[in-house]
């Protein structure tokens, strides 16, 4: 594998772009979270909900601020490092964005400052209206920036120019693709489950260092239903997903199942280690007729293998196949853990099994760390596709990018946003520890 400009661009909007990812994810769930703290603070005066809105409220507009200054990056890596992907798509790519900007961004824009600062202000039902506003601005965010990336995993609604670029034709079909209500679904509930758990975690380390540890409690427990509630949902439109999936883009669940060969009645491949090279698995350990089961709601369903595509229409079998088990599993512990923490607490038992609390403390970054693994997975498995067998993604950079200078860019990109992460973990660990505040404390 060359380390080209090619390459080395798509290393760093891969490092970019799971970087910023994590932001949004927990910034759409939390947003949620809030709104449901307020409202039930106002529908039952209840100060416990009061005060965790203003504990979760601060990590909140911490993770909003880093979510958009990282976001800023991908901007100009479309300018700088993918021109042809830009100068294609721009028809396309630009509406929708800036649709986004006009819905989400302004929304957000227009009531975060209400949100984090005017409680005293405003009153406490404009107040309330504020945050429902954020939440719908995140919520709006996620649609415009999923419709832009399910057309390139779904192209639909346009035709190509006498200038070679693609031209909307038809908007409502660009914007509903194929993939896009699935895709939609499937990662909004994710940042659902990946902040319930980050909430989970944070409120068993507070009971475990008794940190406010009654209000804490209250957190935790709503922490973990809603986590009961949106982690198997996720099993079920994950399902959806790849049955869209198998039927727009076959070539993808050959690669996430390791089938070279096109296969009837197709096991379910736990554990490869697929080759490029040769074509084929070597270790493999699979279960007979599952993955029909599974992908074709059959046992003889017949699955397309990678074989009926040439060599270089495949996408790195081995990134795909591991990216998607790393998801898969996580995917299934946090199911697990949402319906032991349940269990636990029928039984009572909840505040004082201390194992469980520290086990969730550990579990509590598997829904971001399975949101990224997903996205790879998505990406990873649209190559050599950036648009869907309409762009190559060689065809996508910047013809004459040089890759020292992408070089130096990576690496600069690469400090900067670890001094970002390690400054977030550090501020971010310190409202933690603070615990909520006493009832009517600002903001």
């Amino acid at each position: 594998m060359e380390l080209d400009a090619l390459m080395l661009s798509r290393i760093q909007f891969g490092l970019t772009t799971a970087f910023h990812i994590m932001f949004p994810t927990m910034t759409i769930g939390t947003a949620l979270f809030l709104a449901f703290l307020e409202g039930a603070w106002l529908k039952t005066g209840n100060e416990v909900y009061r005060r965790l809105y203003h504990y979760w409220v601060r990590l909140f507009a911490l993770a909003f601020g880093i979510g958009v200054v990282s976001g800023v990056v991908l901007t100009f890596e479309f300018g700088l490092n993918w021109s042809g992907y830009s100068n294609f798509i721009g028809d396309v790519l630009g509406p929708l964005i800036g649709y986004e900007v006009l819905t989400a961004f302004f929304l957000e824009a227009g009531f975060i400052g209400i949100m984090l600062f005017g409680e005293r202000r405003v009153g406490p039902k404009l107040h309330f209206f504020a945050t429902c506003m954020v939440a719908l601005g995140t919520t709006f965010s996620a649609f415009w920036i999923l419709a832009a990336n399910s057309w390139m995993q779904t192209p639909a609604g346009y035709e190509i120019s006498a200038q070679g670029y693609a031209v909307p034709v038809d908007w409502m079909a660009v914007i509903f693709n194929p993939s896009f209500p699935y895709r939609l679904a499937h990662m909004v509930n994710a940042s659902l489950v990946s902040s319930a758990f980050v909430i989970a975690a944070i409120s068993a380390w507070c009971v475990l260092k008794n940190v406010e540890r009654e209000t804490m409690m209250k957190s935790l427990k709503l922490a973990l239903l809603m986590a009961a509630i949106t982690a198997p949902l996720q099993a079920f439109l994950g399902d959806q997903h790849g049955l869209n999936t198998l039927e727009y883009q076959p070539i993808k669940i050959a690669a996430i199942e390791g089938h070279w060969e096109t296969v009837s009645e197709a096991p379910l491949v736990l554990f490869a280690w697929p080759d490029m090279e040769e074509a084929k698995n070597y270790y493999e350990v699979s279960i007979p007729y599952l993955g029909s089961l599974i992908l074709t709601h059959s046992l003889d369903g017949t699955l397309i293998g990678l074989d009926t595509v040439s060599a270089e229409d495949r996408p790195y079998v081995p990134l795909v196949f591991f990216a998607f088990r790393i998801m898969a599993g996580l995917g299934f512990l946090m199911i697990g853990m949402a319906f032991l923490g349940q269990w636990l607490r029928h039984k009572k038992r909840l505040e004082t099994s201390q194992w469980y609390l520290k086990l969730l403390i550990m579990v509590g970054p598997a829904g971001l760390v399975a949101t990224i693994a997903g996205w790879i997975t998505t990406e990873a498995g649209r190559q050599p596709w950036v648009v869907y067998e309409v762009l190559r993604t060689k065809d996508a950079v910047t013809p004459s990018l040089d890759t020292s200078t992408v070089a130096i860019s990576l690496i600069a990109v690469s400090l900067v946003y670890l001094i970002i992460l390690l400054v977030f973990l550090k501020v971010g660990s310190r409202m933690v520890a603070q615990g909520p505040q006493p009832a009517g404390g600002a903001v």
